[in-house]
């Protein structure tokens, strides 16, 4: 229903600064909430950060104050600022669109990309 194209992945050392985009494409059902989640090796996947429509975000506590979620509507594309990042923060970091089909949500999610963070 949806195509999303991440990038922005990479290797960058503790203290470090990287940011990732999510672009959602060929779809023709409307968007709701965008964001990442992650998943470390041998861990569960978990929230990092949610955005709305309006803007409204929600971070896990691990990352408020560290991390920024932003998006762009017209774009359908969300962003990731993610700065002072700590070896904890390695993970595959997946995005996620809520699309909106009829009443229901469908949640779609992208295919991941890897972020290291070396101490």
């Amino acid at each position: 229903q949806v195509q999303l194209v991440e990038s922005g992945g990479g290797l960058v050392q503790a203290g470090g600064s990287l940011r990732l985009s999510c672009a959602a494409s060929r779809t023709i059902f409307s968007i709701n909430a965008m964001g990442w989640y992650r998943q470390a090796p041998g861990k569960q996947r978990e929230l990092v950060a949610t955005i709305s429509t309006g803007s409204s975000t929600n971070y896990a506590d691990s990352v408020k104050g560290r991390f920024t979620i932003s998006r762009d509507n017209a774009k359908n594309t969300a962003y990731l600022q993610m700065n002072s990042l700590k070896p904890e923060d390695t993970a595959v970091y997946f995005c996620i669109a809520d699309l909106q089909i009829g009443t229901a949500e469908l949640r779609s999610w992208g295919q991941g990309t890897q972020i290291t963070v070396s101490s």
